[in-house]
């Protein structure tokens, strides 16, 4: 009687680092870069591929390199098990994309089946306008018309005057702004009133993470949005008394298994839900568009920073994400 042949293992068989360069400078709070530098990896079993794509990010202390050797130390093996012994981030990440990838190519399945999720649907994405004098931020503003869901970078010190600039620009847009932690506990209430008064949807991490506390000491006229005090389902219970909102990105979670299991906790506890992403290219994206369904806000319009991107590229025609192609990735 035969017997079916058990699978050899899993093996990492490429890692890299990519850069991919910028339509123009990505300028937020904290420095501005011209580049998007990735984490690539790829991984096979039984002559199938599997591919992820995450962001190494200097404010949690990772590095390209830091990342990539990470990667070359970790013993691979199934999704659940790699949440348990590599820590979040994004060697983690790009790993666990692989294995998701690796798993639907070998199943003929797409991922969205595989994690019992319904199909991902054209989703519009807000666009990020680079951290500017508020003039340039209006001219940005004004400049991309056809889309009517953007996102404002804020630095702290004349931030007033660029929402109200933007605002003034676009009052057809739906707007949400990132603070990047650059506002104080002195301006914190007063820039929200601000922000409500011009219809501001959210506000992202006005706060440093370490120094957030007196959110849960004035009243919020406008949702908060937890982003660098929120990584991973451990974090959301302590949050709760300061953040209306958490935005869950994959390179934070450490992987898209952690980011699912993040988002039914989240919802659980009555957060909104933002799903964002560092700068990167559609390989990156395509996961993350999984969890688009249940968030409130959509950030995920890497692509349209890039000047240029992969085969198979996501499409995004006037603001609205299409669902990724197999080729791509899931």
């Amino acid at each position: 009687m035969a017997t079916s042949r058990p699978n050899n293992p899993i093996e990492l068989i490429d890692a890299r680092i990519e850069a991919w360069p910028l339509a123009q400078p990505f300028i937020i709070s904290r420095g501005s870069k011209t580049e998007a530098h990735v984490l690539v990896v790829e991984v096979s079993q039984d002559g199938v591929i599997g591919r992820g794509e995450a962001v190494p990010y200097a404010r949690y202390g990772e590095t390209p390199q830091s990342a990539l050797e990470q990667v070359r130390k970790i013993a691979l093996q199934n999704r659940e098990d790699l949440q348990q012994t590599a820590p979040a981030g994004a060697a983690r990440n790009a790993l666990d994309c692989a294995l998701w990838d690796l798993e639907s190519k070998s199943k003929h399945q797409r991922a969205y089946e595989i994690a019992k999720l319904p199909p991902p649907r054209h989703t519009p994405t807000f666009y990020t306008l680079n951290l500017a004098t508020p003039g340039a931020m209006a001219e940005q503003a004004s400049k991309h018309r056809n889309l009517p869901l953007l996102k404002l970078k804020l630095g702290g010190e004349g931030d007033a005057d660029r929402m109200r600039a933007v605002r003034a620009a676009r009052p057809d847009a739906r707007l949400i702004a990132d603070a990047n932690e650059a506002w104080s506990t002195d301006n914190l209430e007063r820039l929200l009133n601000i922000a409500a008064e011009l219809g501001f949807e959210t506000i992202e991490q006005p706060l440093p993470a370490d120094d957030d506390a007196s959110l849960a000491t004035i009243t919020r006229c406008i949702p908060v949005c937890a982003d660098e005090s929120a990584h991973t389902t451990s974090d959301l219970v302590s949050l709760q008394d300061r953040y209306d909102a958490v935005n869950i990105k994959l390179d934070k979670a450490g992987g898209l298994t952690e980011a699912l299991l993040m988002t039914e906790k989240a919802k659980a506890l009555g957060f909104k839900i933002m799903v964002g992403s560092m700068v990167a290219t559609s390989l990156a994206i395509a996961p993350a568009l999984l969890l688009a369904a249940d968030a409130e806000w959509v950030d995920l319009d890497s692509p349209l920073l890039l000047a240029r991107d992969r085969d198979h590229a996501i499409e995004i025609v006037n603001g609205v994400i299409s669902p990724p192609a197999s080729q791509l990735w899931g």
